[in-house]
């Protein structure tokens, strides 16, 4: 299932997969609770760690199937043990979950690699933040701070869109978005305000066993959230130059807009009044905004009902 996983986010155009490494011995014991109790084969959470371990030859074999479709592949350590495999396995980076954010041994064991590092907030207060950015920032290592919300799936009133600029402005890193809601909204959200890292759950369905899936989004949903990613990241980084557009909108223009037209066939020498005129498509004679300049000329020519004026076609003089 897991390689599965790599081949359906790969299809979906993502750029990572991310998994955790769990270690039972390493990081549990027999009486930590369950979040969930939704296993029924598993009599503790510990039993449940312990039957989620992957062999190292199986991260191996996960870190070259990303490879081989071109994500980078991320895991969370739970544990110096977990540190110490995924070192062996290769990552590019990595990822803090949030409830170990205030596990200085942990961190520390990570700085000391010098590999940028991917921060969740979702269970530490600005107090253990700071202390642990600082302690990352201090080594000049690359920091990625997540805004996050523990729970599971996240309401809109708690996701903290208001976080990320302040979370910018206070570490003046890169910011992203873990995102609980189990929907591709926050993330079109964040990325319209400017994150540059987005995480999300994915699940093949939600009917699928398991704590996490309210909080998941599906494959499918994957890819259009990967869309509309991409759909912003191009809007951002094209800014318009509002009267540059406008001149290549003179075809469209034309079409669209209006021009001054008579009403009536009219001779020669006529002087125009308001009651002569009108404004029809389309917009390629006298702008139908000038149409009071042309009120009071008198005209050249003799024109027909519904003819399109032209500035040759009067007088200069009233």
């Amino acid at each position: 299932m897991a390689h599965a996983y790599i081949d359906a986010i790969a299809n979906a155009g993502a750029n990572a997969v991310k998994f955790q490494t769990h270690i039972a011995a390493e990081e549990s014991t027999l009486s930590e609770p369950w979040r969930v109790k939704f296993s029924r084969q598993d009599n503790t959470r510990y039993d449940y760690w312990r039957r989620m371990e992957f062999s190292e030859e199986h991260w191996h074999g996960l870190k070259q199937h990303a490879d081989e479709r071109g994500l980078m592949f991320l895991s969370s350590p739970f544990s110096l043990a977990a540190i110490d495999l995924l070192k062996r396995v290769g990552v590019p980076a990595w990822k803090v979950a949030s409830g170990e954010v205030g596990n200085v041994p942990l961190i520390d064991a990570m700085v000391e690699t010098r590999l940028p590092m991917l921060i969740s907030s979702g269970m530490s207060d600005f107090g253990e933040l700071d202390a642990t950015v600082a302690r990352v920032l201090a080594a000049n290592v690359p920091l990625t701070i997540f805004q996050c919300t523990t729970a599971y799936p996240c309401p809109p009133e708690k996701i903290g869109m208001n976080m990320i600029p302040m979370l910018r402005d206070r570490y003046d890193c890169a910011v992203g978005l873990s995102d609980h809601s189990g929907t591709i909204y926050a993330g079109l959200a964040a990325a319209a305000i400017g994150i540059e890292a987005l995480e999300v759950h994915v699940t093949f369905s939600r009917e699928i066993s398991g704590p996490d899936m309210p909080a998941s989004v599906t494959t499918a949903e994957l890819r259009q959230l990967v869309e509309g990613v991409r759909f912003i990241e191009a809007m951002r980084a094209s800014p318009v130059d509002k009267n540059l557009m406008a001149a290549e909108m003179i075809p469209l223009r034309n079409l669209f807009t209006k021009s001054v037209v008579v009403r009536v066939p009219l001779s020669a020498g006529t002087v125009i009044t308001s009651e002569h005129l009108i404004a029809k498509k389309p917009g390629t004679g006298i702008p139908a905004a000038k149409m009071h300049e042309v009120i009071g000329k008198r005209l050249l020519i003799d024109v027909q009902a519904d003819h399109i004026l032209q500035r040759g076609d009067l007088s200069e003089e009233e």
